[in-house]
């Protein structure tokens, strides 16, 4: 059969076709990029909540349990495991307070059918936002004890002393230092069940929300302040992140490197798995600057960026 598309010359007299115009975003990819991995990586047993699934990892077919005739073999993978461990973003749907979500959606009538169809993960829109780190460590001139309630005073010490600014639609990472323990072969030292987790309270959250910020992010399990012995049994500032604000919540985040290499402000970008109905999702977010990143994607310091000991508050942009 002949196809009816023909092609069709312009006439000499007609005008040359503009230039195709250059995308400016490829000219700051090409001039290079810096990228902070702000994800964990996920194994079986890494430290979580209590309250969710764990993680499970398996190979049902390895290399050799089937070859094919020509010698090639192929492994595949199974995972278990729920969406709130690892590094992982709660969609709006995942909390509710006196049986109403954000907006004021029934919690009840919105899981009929056993999925969330109005508030969960998968309206969660992909972020390529501004991010701002507020290093609450550097203020302090320690990482954050335990049981410490990061209050609007130090997120306003560090926002100051760093020079940048919140503003409306950032997404805002807190760090507290508690991440160095998430790699402590005592698995029950980062959840804190008994010595309590830092983070902010509901005063924190008001901050946050007062900046109607996109997101917020922390390096621990449950973004907010725990107390001692109570574990995730009083949660306010999901109460005014999610419930009151609309402001999505990243818990479980890498904030050390990014911290070590004082970088305060960057391009964010997450991507939530598209769950249909689901409460969160696991997320491996992002952090980009110019500059560049080793073959194995971690990024390289320049001379300018080596760490240094950051005891004193220094106020670094």
């Amino acid at each position: 059969m002949r196809s009816t598309t023909t092609s069709v010359d312009p006439p000499a007299s007609a005008p040359t076709a503009a230039p195709t115009h250059r995308d400016p975003l490829l000219d700051v990819v090409r001039a290079g990029l810096r990228v902070y991995d702000l994800g964990r990586q996920l194994t079986v047993g890494m430290p979580q909540s209590p309250n969710h699934p764990a993680y499970w990892h398996t190979l049902p077919r390895r290399h050799g349990d089937r070859v094919r005739e020509d010698g090639g073999s192929a492994a595949n993978d199974m995972l278990v495991m729920g969406t709130h461990v690892g590094t992982h973003i709660d969609a709006l749907a995942h909390v509710s307070h006196n049986g109403l979500l954000h907006g004021g959606v029934d919690a009840a009538q919105a899981g009929a059918g056993g999925r969330y169809a109005q508030l969960g993960v998968h309206t969660i829109a992909p972020m390529v936002r501004r991010g701002v780190l507020l290093d609450v460590p550097a203020v302090l001139g320690e990482p954050c004890p335990p049981d410490y309630e990061i209050t609007p005073d130090d997120l306003d010490a560090a926002e100051r002393g760093q020079g940048t600014p919140v503003g409306e639609g950032d997404v805002v990472l807190v760090r507290s230092g508690w991440g160095r323990h998430f790699d402590h072969p005592d698995r029950s030292v980062y959840p804190g069940a008994d010595t309590g987790v830092p983070g902010v309270g509901e005063a924190g959250a008001r901050w946050l929300a007062e900046r109607r910020v996109h997101a917020a992010g922390a390096d621990t399990i449950a973004f907010e302040h725990l107390s001692p012995g109570r574990g995730h049994a009083y949660l306010p500032a999901h109460r005014v992140l999610l419930v009151e604000a609309g402001i999505y919540l990243v818990e479980t985040m890498n904030l050390e490197e990014v911290a070590a290499h004082r970088v305060r402000e960057f391009t964010f970008v997450l991507a939530p798995l598209p769950l249909y109905g689901a409460t969160g999702s696991p997320v491996r977010p992002l952090a980009l600057v110019p500059g560049h990143s080793a073959p194995n994607g971690h990024s390289v310091p320049s001379a300018a960026d080596t760490p240094a000991p950051d005891t004193d508050g220094g106020h670094h942009g």
